[in-house]
């Protein structure tokens, strides 16, 4: 996916930035900055930019219940890390694929921003 598709499809959640949402590849959660900067990872966005689509928020949580992985360990993961998991690359104008999580469907983004707000 291109970076401008990248885009496209994050402003296509209908969300604020804070809640733009995306998927962890190991536990399937759904997660925005506002649960990063929630679990400690930072202060604002700009803090947690950098974990956002490339560290489960388990890793700043102590990857407690639900967090949990497939196997039933704690969710961990980092896209920085020896294996590959993840499904998306995201190719920049200067040819660089990075690898990110998912993008959220505009539903799951909608929906988790509900749930965080509650």
């Amino acid at each position: 996916m291109t970076l401008d598709e990248f885009q496209a499809a994050l402003k296509a959640q209908g969300v604020p930035l804070l809640h733009l949402a995306l998927v962890c590849p190991r536990c399937g959660v759904v997660q925005s900055a506002t649960d990063l900067i929630a679990a400690g990872a930072g202060e604002d966005f700009d803090a947690v930019e950098k974990y956002l689509g490339f560290s489960c928020v388990g890793r700043f949580t102590g990857a407690g219940s639900p967090r949990k992985a497939p196997d039933g360990k704690p969710c961990d993961w980092t896209l920085g890390g020896l294996f590959s998991l993840h499904k998306l690359e995201v190719i920049t104008p200067d040819g660089k694929h990075l690898p990110l999580f998912e993008v959220a469907t505009a539903q799951q983004a909608q929906e988790h921003m509900q749930g965080t707000e509650a």
